[in-house]
């Protein structure tokens, strides 16, 4: 109980959340060429240097203190201490998510903060690799990364970035490795379906359709999102729309693989986009309920859904964001499997993760980590509901919308107390 005594002692004897204040203030102050403003800040680090110094001398580990005291408040502090009291090691390697995790658009202006930046940077700094899991494309992680963290950290070779949910690997620096198309190692069957899908999901699309909605350029996924603001009412009913279409467009085309055709198939009936329907309804209680809603939910049992189709469905996923966007995706390459690949690029061969995300596909990738014991998850508190349940159920940390530093921080403290065994 020492180290708790310590951190109490820290947090009751010192004004920490000034010196917070002063040290997010040196930290995040923009580059301004004016004379008055260097000699603010100039006056601002001395302070903070002094505070810490008081710190310092007080304690036999005065600047992991001091350290801990000027990143983390009183919660993060002890949430640290219980951490590193719980795993005994601290985490050598960060896999997060980007949309509405480390940026939101309802609290960041869809942004990633400057103070979340500025976290990442010391991370950085101190040797923990970095892999940005997203399902966006390359080029669009590429930009923002580039213009958020510097093109020095992220051509250092000590960042990688799986893209498109896991369908390829990007880390600079590796020579041969740097790119991996992991949907090159697909079978031929499954690579023919996502290429007939991608071919005809917008020429086919009816008007209204391919009028509310675009194509993500994305290498292999086939993504619909809304030309309409995210979460509006708008993009829903598109979403919802574009997911029945979406499906059924998949049926077409691995009824053409298993030469099933249009007509019936199975020994119940049922034609192939029945069933296709009736199988991914039975796999996600959110795509039922908007087949449901949009009147496309067939009166069939999943249990029936013939073999020979269900042996290719299951290889494929589909995926649904509320007001944001209709996927499919294959099983087969997922985060898990990129970053996977990812830690092996990097060479991260005992990982102790932190796992931030907020959909269903980082879902996959905080349960792997909870069964390998390696590494901690968490969530903003807009997570998808089976998200947050796994957060809550494990180590809770659950973070306000916009507000991901706020476990950058606390994961910042444990590595500091981590350091004292």
């Amino acid at each position: 109980m020492e180290r708790y005594d310590l951190v109490y002692r820290l947090y009751d004897e010192y004004d920490t959340e000034t010196l917070r204040e002063y040290q997010e203030f040196v930290d995040v102050f923009p580059a301004v060429d004016s004379r008055v403003a260097l000699e603010h800040w100039q006056s601002a680090t001395e302070e903070l240097e002094h505070r810490k110094d008081e710190i310092r001398s007080a304690f036999a580990a005065g600047e992991t203190f001091a350290e801990v005291a000027s990143r983390a408040n009183r919660d993060q502090a002890f949430t640290a201490l219980d951490l590193e009291a719980k795993y005994g090691r601290a985490v050598n390697v960060l896999v997060l998510d980007v949309d509405e995790t480390l940026r939101s658009a309802g609290g960041t202006d869809n942004e990633i903060p400057r103070e979340t930046l500025y976290v990442l940077t010391e991370f950085y700094d101190a040797g923990v690799p970095i892999v940005i899991c997203t399902g966006q494309t390359l080029e669009n992680v590429k930009g923002f990364a580039i213009q958020g963290l510097g093109s020095e950290i992220v051509h250092s070779g000590n960042l990688s970035i799986v893209y498109e949910a896991g369908t390829g690997v990007f880390t600079p620096g590796h020579g041969a490795e740097t790119k991996q198309l992991l949907y090159e190692d697909l079978e031929e069957e499954i690579r023919d379906v996502f290429d007939d899908v991608r071919s005809r999901v917008l020429p086919e699309a009816p008007e209204e359709l391919r009028r509310g909605c675009h194509l993500q350029g994305n290498e292999f996924n086939v993504t619909m999102k809304p030309n309409y603001e995210t979460g509006s009412s708008r993009a829903r009913e598109t979403i919802d729309e574009a997911l029945v279409y979406l499906i059924d467009l998949l049926a077409d085309a691995v009824g053409t693989a298993v030469e099933a055709g249009d007509g019936e198939i199975g020994s119940n009936g049922g034609t192939v986009v029945d069933w296709t329907r009736t199988f991914y309804a039975s796999q996600d209680p959110e795509i039922r309920t908007v087949l449901e809603g949009e009147g496309a939910y067939p009166d069939l049992q999943s249990d029936d859904v013939p073999d020979e189709l269900a042996s290719v469905l299951e290889r494929i996923d589909v995926a649904y964001y509320e007001a944001d966007a209709a996927e499919i995706g294959s099983l087969e390459l997922n985060k898990v499997v990129g970053v996977e690949r990812a830690l092996d690029v990097l060479d991260v061969d005992d990982p102790f993760a932190l796992v931030m995300g907020d959909s269903k596909s980082d879902l996959r990738v905080m349960e792997w980590i909870a069964e390998t014991g390696a590494g901690i998850a968490a969530a903003p508190e807009h997570a998808s509901r089976d998200t947050l349940a796994h957060v809550l159920e494990t180590d809770e940390l659950v973070f306000d919308r916009g507000k991901s530093v706020d476990v950058l921080r606390t994961v910042y403290a444990l590595n500091r107390l981590a350091r004292l065994d």
